[in-house]
């Protein structure tokens, strides 16, 4: 497939990465990732009302704008760049598709006009403390009680799930296993009976959460026991966009790493005209563009061929998490000394890497899934 963004792709991206360097710098990251909650209200609304990124790829019926999963990856791709501390990657890529997959007609028209509009933060709460990013491992039990469900049980690695306003949450159907009886369901984020604890992490500008479940009234999204199908294509879609943002976080490193070695003089003229530092240079160019090259297929995939996406997602979630990983170690090395210090912005984007390379699974888990998807 051959693949190029268009003009107005690219002023897209201009745009918007001229709007990021201005409204999210790395004084503010720090600013926002040292308190709990990680962003601010007044600020993602702002973001919304100037630029409507929530509203991008929900359909133009539900309040959005229309666009595919490739304007997506591009929003993903500078917010990535940026650090953005926001609920964007929770509320659009995961709460929003997932609702797109899994709702009927009403639930989409009642629920995603507020996510598209960035009033409502929504989040996909399906893992549980094993760790499991498939949800065949899902404990948390959905229980008929006075016409609906009530759910016990926990999720945990919860993205911005202490402060949504609104939770999709996957749960089974008491007795059964594996993908049979998996259900998706909606809970407000002040539900009784439902604990929202922050989760300690590497990462602080992607916060996390464990929510406990403890006889919560919930909502049926979709079809009772049939979220298996609906909630992998959600997550092959979010692998494509997490690919996305992971390579535009690598391209920052590379691009503040030469900038550094140009800077940076050792005997009378700059480290970057060394030939050892040249081949080490130009081999993060050449890792950096083939993960983007992938990055940008896996969205292409997303929005032309269904069927062709779980693997193709699957190599580019795997090459960009390592990509990404290889480049902000890397880019410590190359910034010498100084490239290990707090006050040294280059670790703000290593943390993102570790924790973007296992969220979602890490590179071995998608490269075995690719195979067998293949195979298939």
């Amino acid at each position: 497939m051959a693949f190029a963004f268009t003009d107005e792709q690219q002023e897209f991206r201009s745009v918007l990465r001229r709007f990021l360097e201005d409204k999210s710098p790395t004084t503010e990251v720090r600013r926002l990732m040292a308190t709990e909650a990680g962003w601010e209200r007044d600020a993602w609304q702002a973001l919304n009302r100037d630029l409507g990124l929530t509203a991008v790829h929900i359909p133009e019926d539900y309040g959005g704008q229309g666009f595919g999963f490739v304007e997506l990856a591009i929003v993903l791709e500078e917010t990535g760049r940026a650090l953005l501390c926001a609920p964007y990657f929770a509320s659009t890529a995961l709460a929003a598709t997932a609702i797109l997959n899994a709702g009927d007609e009403t639930q989409k028209r009642a629920l995603l006009p507020g996510i598209a509009a960035g009033d409502d933060i929504a989040t996909l709460a399906f893992v549980e403390d094993d760790g499991a990013w498939d949800g065949a491992t899902t404990t948390l039990t959905a229980s008929p009680s006075d016409g609906g469900f009530r759910l016990d049980g926990h999720k945990s690695f919860v993205v911005d799930g202490h402060t949504a306003d609104l939770v999709v949450v996957l749960a089974r159907r008491p007795g059964s296993a594996g993908a049979d009886g998996l259900s998706l369901f909606t809970v407000p984020g002040d539900a009784p009976g439902l604990t929202r604890r922050p989760l300690e992490t590497i990462d602080q500008t992607r916060k996390l959460a464990r929510l406990s479940f403890d006889g919560v009234d919930a909502d049926l999204l979709g079809t009772e026991g049939a979220a298996a199908a609906p909630l992998a294509h959600t997550l092959d879609q979010a692998a494509a966009c997490l690919a996305n943002e992971m390579v535009g976080g690598a391209e920052k490193l590379r691009e503040a790493t030469h900038d550094y070695m140009m800077m940076r003089m050792q005997f009378g003229r700059p480290v970057a005209s060394f030939q050892a530092l040249k081949h080490r240079a130009a081999e993060m160019l050449l890792a950096v563009e083939l993960a983007k090259s992938a990055a940008y297929q896996a969205a292409a995939v997303a929005d032309e061929d269904a069927t062709a996406l779980p693997a193709v997602a699957a190599l580019a979630k795997a090459c960009a998490g390592e990509t990404y990983m290889q480049t902000a170690a890397e880019a410590i090395q190359l910034h010498g000394g100084i490239g290990f210090t707090w006050d040294n912005d280059t670790h703000l984007w290593y943390r993102r890497a570790k924790s973007s390379e296992v969220f979602l699974g890490d590179p071995a888990w998608h490269r075995e899934r690719m195979l067998q998807r293949w195979a298939a």
